[in-house]
């Protein structure tokens, strides 16, 4: 890449590529936080609609398959902090990569929830209550103490980065990883509602708990260090029961696309 199109954004060295990735990471990242908690903050509150956890799982689920074949050719899909983390950890995520794409991920998912907001407190006598937010104990849905809530988010995001290392690296089907991975987050969506409303990702809890809050706020940091842990495992595991030649390292790709 020549030089004339790399730049400094905010005292950080960002070339042209990382900007474009970088961008994708953000509207990807609001499209799964307005549609995903859209569904659970609009829709769902209207239960003779019939939306219920199955909606709100499959809100989940499109918008991350339908992001995938949106922007995923350019940044590779991430749209979730813990994603990205795992993916490095596997060594398919260059680390120049990694703050950039969190950076986006998590400033799309907090505007993401402002417009949210500004759309739901639209109707008279809204109250916003959890927004969406995820916790454990009493902010549990399921009343799932804390204990049930951390196995919950770490086992949920370990299966769901296996999965898309699985389904992205070679020898599996080209070009259609974003089903079984959309099909995937609608999985753990039906599992871990109940349980902790679902997080499996830093950026869609850092947003709406911003709304909502309170002890929201408190409980925030299990869900980026259960998420992050989880997928950082997948991640490492990866390493070991794939063959180095079935991996498609992102610093690969990056060499050829800059020839």
């Amino acid at each position: 890449m020549s030089a004339s199109r790399a730049y400094a954004a905010g005292g950080i060295g960002m070339d042209h590529d990382t900007m474009r990735r970088a961008t994708a990471e953000f509207f990807g990242t609001f499209w799964l936080t307005f549609g995903g908690c859209g569904a659970a903050v609009l829709s769902a509150a209207f239960p003779e609609l019939g939306i219920g956890f199955l909606g709100v799982a499959l809100a989940f689920g499109l918008t991350v398959l339908t992001m995938a074949y949106a922007v995923g050719h350019i940044s590779g899909g991430h749209f979730n902090p813990a994603v990205t983390l795992g993916l490095w950890s596997g060594h398919r995520c260059a680390t120049r990569h990694v703050l950039p794409y969190i950076g986006a991920q998590v400033i799309g998912a907090i505007l993401a929830a402002g417009v949210l907001y500004s759309i739901a407190s639209g109707k008279a006598g809204w109250i916003p209550n959890g927004f969406a937010s995820n916790g454990y104990g009493e902010l549990s849905p399921g009343k799932y103490g804390l204990a049930a809530c951390l196995i919950t988010e770490f086992l949920t995001t370990f299966f769901f980065l296996f999965i898309i290392i699985g389904t992205t690296s070679k020898g599996a089907a080209v070009g259609f990883a974003g089903i079984p991975i959309g099909f995937a987050l609608v999985l753990i969506h039906l599992v871990s509602i109940p349980v902790t409303n679902t997080s499996v990702n830093p950026a869609r809890s850092t947003g709406p708990a911003l709304i909502a809050g309170g002890d929201y706020l408190g409980q925030l940091w299990l869900f980026w260090l259960a998420p992050v842990v989880g997928a950082m495992a997948a991640g490492a595991l990866a390493r070991w029961l794939y063959e180095p030649a079935d991996i498609v390292e992102t610093t690969v790709v990056e060499k050829q696309a800059a020839v």
